[in-house]
């Protein structure tokens, strides 16, 4: 005879059953595997800033576990303790401490520092030491905060004053003239602009013509005999010396007459005795005219 389950044990059996899959799916999301063997330590610390459960376990880079629970210990002051889900094969050297580190993204990781210098080992349900490692976030928290809080005040003051300059009257007399300036350059710019269109084409066409002229005239100098020239020139300075030596040569009138001082003197006694004579002659006319009509 089958025996029959009723309704209401049906339904415990189906809410244990669901229940059982929601822890194990809740754990499963929160990355803890509940049929993966592992072991337990528990790590002692002061501050779990940003440590959730499901916070991961590191090794060198290497993930092996993960936080299971988080508790405040009552009994004393600033002892927090948190108990870890390690691999099997996981296994922590005597003397070995985690480091607690804040991150930008993830929140915070805990890294299992092992002392590599002793092959003893640390039994499951073992307490590890947890070192709070200062990170970027902590140190820009514990430096920059501070000095952001004493230029606040100070940032306040820019603030006000800047307010107070936008709303001068001077900045806006200011504008206005920048607006007036910026309008005469554009006119200018407007006016340069003609200029180019207009008189520089005028401009250019004289620079070419008188490039054409000089051409021109550069071309008529290379027709020139310069040579026939300059010979003609040569000759004549040539004929211009040798006046110059006969004019300083005493066998020649010329020379004698620019040379010789004898000359010089004769004509300057010469002309000093006409001279007399002539003075002579109107003072005494009638010693050299006789009239004598009968």
């Amino acid at each position: 005879m089958k025996r029959k389950f009723s309704k209401e044990a049906i339904i415990g059996l189906v809410t244990i059953v669901s229940l059982a899959f929601l822890y194990i799916g809740v754990n499963f999301l929160k990355g803890i595997n509940m049929f993966k063997p592992s072991n337990y330590y528990y790590i002692s610390c002061t501050n779990v800033r940003d440590i959730n459960i499901s916070t991961p376990v590191f090794v060198e880079g290497f993930k092996v576990g993960l936080v299971r629970s988080i508790e405040y210990d009552y009994s004393s002051t600033n002892k927090i303790t948190l108990e870890v889900s390690l691999d099997k094969g996981m296994r922590i050297n005597k003397g070995s401490y985690v480091s607690i580190e804040s991150t930008l993204l993830s929140g915070a990781e805990l890294h299992i520092i092992l002392n590599k210098y002793v092959t003893e080992y640390l039994k499951p349900g073992d307490t590890v030491e947890g070192r709070m490692k200062v990170g970027m976030v902590t140190s820009v928290e514990e430096r920059v905060m501070p000095t952001l809080e004493e230029m606040l005040p100070k940032i306040d003051s820019i603030l006000a004053g800047l307010q107070t300059l936008v709303n001068s009257a001077a900045l806006y007399n200011t504008l206005e003239n920048l607006e007036s300036a910026t309008k005469q350059l554009d006119v200018s710019s407007h006016r340069l602009n003609n200029l180019l269109a207009t008189d520089l084409p005028v401009i250019a066409d004289n620079l070419k013509t008188a490039s054409v002229n000089l051409s021109t005239f550069s071309a008529d100098i290379n027709k020139l005999n310069l040579e026939q020239s300059v010979t003609s020139l040569n000759s004549t300075l040539d004929n211009f010396d040798s006046m110059s030596k006969r004019l300083n040569a005493k066998d020649n009138s010329l020379g004698l007459l620019l040379n010789d001082s004898t000359l010089y003197n004769n004509l300057n006694r010469t002309l000093d005795n006409a001279s007399g004579l002539i003075i002579d002659f109107k003072q005494n006319p009638k010693r050299y005219i006789n009239f004598s009509l009968f």
